[in-house]
């Protein structure tokens, strides 16, 4: 099964394209004891609820540097978390946005996919093919590769925006990504935050045959509105069970929201509200 099987596979089963971040902020977590217990049973409480409640997402996606900040405490408990949810049958993208010259990368691809065992990552594209290939390499073993091309943040316009030959910079790296996805797997991040330039470059990638899945990060608290990227895909007739919207704090973080001491189920409440929003029907 190669990994845009395994995401059409979730989303049947789940009926949701759901990606819930998670990342850590220990001063938003409400428990008591060391970094790594109060990382670990957080995010084991929140799986349990989404499980109970019936509202188990699509994919999860923590963020690398979000246990990084936490030491060797917080890199223990991410890898508790990665098998926990896959034992659960949810696939784990670990979002690194990692790349370098060749060697670099083959360590930093080593890491993330054989020693964290993560099902997907993400990747930087600015130095090329050949630091990117090692990461792509795994998708021979239906690991999945989501290479950045219209990111998010306020400062993506910097240099996505640039016009090479009057074509934008991420539209050139859309192009380069389908160029790079021999092998089912190569998928492409694309802000929620900037619907027309998603659209765009949706419609490019149908346009070019390649099945190509988006992670679309940016709902809630950046702003990106999850029934403006279900328009633009169903504008550009590209099919939902293959992309995943990504939010983060909006979920995890739902329970201060919501004013109410019971974070784990908060979260299931969130997702299962964001599954209305998007509205997949599969």
């Amino acid at each position: 099964m190669t990994f845009t099987d395994l995401l059409i596979k979730k989303s049947e089963e789940t009926k949701s394209i759901v990606c819930a971040g998670l990342d850590p902020v220990l001063e938003k977590i409400p428990l008591k004891g060391g970094t790594e217990q109060k990382l670990t049973k957080f995010f084991l409480d929140i799986l349990d609820a989404a499980v109970s409640e019936n509202a188990v997402p699509a994919i999860v996606k923590p963020n690398i540097a979000f246990y990084e900040q936490y030491g060797f405490e917080g890199l223990r408990a991410l890898k508790k978390i990665i098998p926990a949810y896959q034992k659960k049958g949810i696939p784990v993208i670990l979002d690194a946005k990692r790349a370098d010259i060749g060697k670099t990368s083959a360590a930093y691809a080593k890491n993330l996919f054989d020693f964290f065992c993560a099902d997907a990552i993400t990747v930087a594209p600015y130095m090329g093919t050949d630091s990117v290939s090692p990461f792509i390499e795994y998708t021979k073993k239906d690991k999945g590769v989501y290479v950045l091309a219209r990111t998010s943040n306020k400062g993506a316009v910097d240099l996505q925006d640039l016009k090479i030959d009057g074509v934008p910079l991420y539209m050139k790296t859309a192009e380069k990504i389908t160029q790079w996805s021999e092998n089912s797997g190569v998928g492409a991040v694309v802000g929620a935050t900037y619907p027309k330039e998603l659209e765009a470059i949706s419609r490019f990638f149908v346009e070019s045959k390649k099945e190509i899945p988006l992670l679309i990060p940016g709902v809630g608290s950046q702003g990106g509105s999850a029934r403006d990227v279900v328009e633009a895909l169903k504008n550009t007739k590209n099919p939902l069970s293959i992309h995943r919207i990504n939010s983060s704090s909006g979920i995890i973080y739902a329970y201060q929201k919501q004013d109410t001491d019971d974070y784990a189920g908060a979260a299931a409440k969130a997702i299962k509200q964001l599954n209305k929003e998007i509205n997949f029907k599969n």
